[in-house]
């Protein structure tokens, strides 16, 4: 900016530059400026957004936004109450509630949102403007600025109605979402997708279990159904790299949706889902993983999806988002970090963020990642796993509880995902070797199988536990 320019200085320095009003920008913005901060909060677009994911908010993800003091942003939306899950395999049903609070006084079960993700999103970021020593500045972020001498990062470059402006503070927090144009340079990961979600709004359909999200399991990848509005529903099907019936001799993904998924619904769903089909407006988002990584880079944090992503089937994006928030305006706080220009602290606060989130975030994403394997299952071994992971849910209690409350956010010790994790594969090794014993002769393929079942599982598993060990 030019020093004659008319504009303020003041206007264009604060203690922290948020690049990005989504989901993790505005929350961080509010919870820092409320601590006394002052923030920038730069979006290229303060219009309203469309998207198809980013519209399911675990009962862990609505607990964060309590303690942030955002849940008003939940009212006025149309938003609709979660109580948990229905699971449909192959015509079968299991219904899966959210468990029991233990902590609350009357043990109600706790319950999540679902909503339409822009309407959401506008929200937070009128609670942003609200919020003392916030400024939201709509400006599209083009650079990073940085001290050519020590590597500091200052601030950013951005354009602002065709004019360049600058914006410097002592830390700046890039949470610029999934198509992050600054992870190649200041992230440490790069993101890795094999699938795609294509959605479509459902009008009045009529679901087989209401305020529960549906899973639907069948020969091909997973379609997840859920209300978004007291009339909308969102239908996300997933379509994996180079899927035959996906294929532009085969009709394309509408030719995939008409002929292959329409079917597997259940029959209710089917008008519904036929007209949205024939009405159009199909969308894509790309189905990502991107492991976390310890932020090194003085002056600047990467964060949000930029930083960290994991398979959307679980709905558990937002809730590592706002529980990230609260962990991290608490390692940042003036109380705890009274100068933020203080790098090394900074960087060593980062580092703590880095481990400690691990209890929450470790578990939703290799839950995400290992129950997609599971659910899209493309071989013997994970259609076994598959079958075992619907029969372990049919013996309920436990078995439900469990995986529901690591799902919800509401369970933070991956220990228990290891162990519910494993025990599925036990039991489908079990079914396997059942399945033989009326015919003896049959065991010891059968067991061969279920080693094969096992060993599987441990593929699965334990690159994405040894993910979230890297630094």
């Amino acid at each position: 900016m030019d020093k004659d320019d008319p504009r303020s200085l003041c206007d264009h320095e604060a203690d922290v530059v948020v690049v990005g009003a989504g989901i993790f920008g505005c929350a961080v913005a509010v919870a820092l400026g409320k601590q006394g901060r002052s923030v920038l909060l730069l979006e290229k677009s303060l219009k309203e957004p469309e998207r198809i994911v980013g519209e399911l908010l675990q009962p862990g993800g609505v607990a964060a936004l309590e303690k942030l003091g955002l849940r008003d942003c939940l009212e006025d939306i149309d938003a609709i109450t979660v109580r948990g899950y229905e699971v449909i395999y192959h015509g079968q049903t299991v219904n899966i509630p959210y468990p029991h609070d233990a902590t609350s006084a009357d043990g109600a079960r706790p319950e999540g949102r679902s909503f339409h993700h822009g309407r959401f999103i506008q929200r937070l970021r009128q609670a942003a403007m609200r919020t003392p020593n916030v400024r939201v500045v709509e400006t599209t972020v083009t650079e990073i600025v940085k001290n050519s001498w020590t590597g500091q990062v200052l601030g950013v470059e951005s354009q602002t109605r065709g004019s360049k402006d600058f914006y410097f503070a002592h830390l700046t927090i890039v949470a610029d979402g999934y198509a992050s144009k600054f992870r190649k340079d200041y992230g440490r990961h790069r993101p890795v997708s094999r699938s795609r979600f294509w959605g479509l709004e459902l009008i009045d359909a009529e679901l087989p279990s209401p305020e529960h999200g549906h899973v639907i399991l069948g020969d091909g990848a997973p379609v997840l159904l859920y209300q978004i509005g007291t009339r909308e529903t969102r239908a996300l099907i997933d379509v994996p790299e180079g899927l035959p019936s996906a294929a532009a001799e085969n009709g394309g993904v509408k030719g995939h949706l008409s002929k292959t998924v329409l079917p597997s619904l259940p029959e209710r769903v089917r008008p519904a889902f036929s007209a949205a089909i024939a009405r159009g407006g199909l969308r894509s988002m790309p189905n990502s993983f991107l492991p976390p990584s310890t932020n090194r880079t003085p002056g600047l944090v990467l964060l949000g999806d930029a930083m960290n992503m994991r398979h959307p089937l679980t709905g558990g994006g937002m809730t590592v988002a706002f529980n990230d928030v609260v962990l991290l305006s608490a390692l940042l706080s003036p109380a705890t970090l009274p100068r933020l220009d203080d790098t090394d602290a900074v960087l060593r606060q980062m580092s703590t963020f880095h481990w400690r989130r691990k209890s929450l975030t470790s578990v939703i994403n290799i839950l995400a990642q290992a129950l997609y394997s599971l659910f899209a299952a493309s071989d013997p071994q994970l259609r076994a796993l598959q079958l075992g992971c619907f029969r372990y849910f049919q013996l309920g209690g436990s078995c439900i509880d469990g995986p529901v409350g690591l799902l919800a956010g509401i369970i933070r010790q991956p220990l228990v995902l290891f162990y519910h994790f494993f025990a599925v594969a036990l039991l489908s090794m079990w079914l396997l070797l059942a399945a033989c014993l009326p015919s003896p002769w049959r065991l010891p393929l059968a067991a061969l199988r279920s080693v094969a079942v096992f060993w599987k599982a441990c593929v699965v598993l334990f690159p994405f536990i040894f993910s979230e060990l890297r630094v």
